[in-house]
């Protein structure tokens, strides 16, 4: 007896891809769900900074190319999508700082900036593409979970890249307001360098309290 492979969930053992396209964007056009927005977040694993998240519907007609997964472009070429997407899509942008990630957990923080994201766009997506396993409460319109989604769907690759470039700009510009941690090279991330700065100095506002080091429980 056969088995079916659910739609959102790759192979245990795929054959390769050649990256994210437009098919699951064509499915829900060819269902009656139009527009269709692609959502992602940065951020959940560093140690101080906030959680950062995109909304992204982009034009059928004017897609940038070379869009894919940030994590596998350079941060030179993100720049350059970054700029592509925002002259061409629909974006919208929300984070949670590192006080609303304590106030409950990354996964909550996460979920709810992603939330904004989406219900802050221009336009009410008819179905809302989201990376992960996770599906936002609150998100006023449908929504799909796509495992590894970002290298699946050019929607939610494109919103990882506004995601992405975001969170590694505001990291910057803290850089210049708490220049001891160096968040400019490591975005707030665990590094040695990072680690070291935090027990010879402390933490500074930005970090958050709930995660190791700094929660000593």
């Amino acid at each position: 007896m056969s088995s079916r492979r659910p739609p959102d969930s790759p192979d245990l053992f795929s054959s390769g891809s050649n990256g994210p396209d437009f098919t699951f964007e064509t499915d829900a056009k060819r269902r009656g769900l139009w527009p269709v927005a692609g959502s992602d977040e940065v951020g959940r694993g560093p140690l101080a900074g906030p959680v950062v998240a995109a909304a992204v519907i982009l034009d059928p007609d004017n897609i940038p190319t070379g869009l894919n997964d940030s994590k596998k472009l350079s941060a030179r070429k993100r720049a350059l999508l970054f700029e592509a997407i925002c002259a061409s899509a629909e974006v919208s942008i929300a984070s949670s700082c590192a006080q609303h990630i304590d106030r409950g957990n990354i996964l909550k923080a996460s979920l709810d900036a992603m939330r904004r994201a989406v219900n802050s766009l221009s336009r009410k997506p008819a179905l809302v593409l989201t990376d992960g396993r996770d599906i936002p409460p609150g998100i006023a319109c449908p929504a799909q979970a796509i495992i590894k989604g970002d290298t699946r769907s050019l929607s939610i690759a494109a919103a990882s890249i506004v995601a992405k470039v975001t969170r590694d700009r505001m990291m910057e510009n803290a850089a210049s307001v708490y220049p001891a941690y160096g968040f400019d090279g490591h975005a707030g991330y665990g590094t040695a360098r990072h680690r070291q700065t935090i027990a010879e100095d402390g933490p500074c506002p930005l970090h958050r309290m709930s995660f190791r080091p700094m929660r000593k429980d």
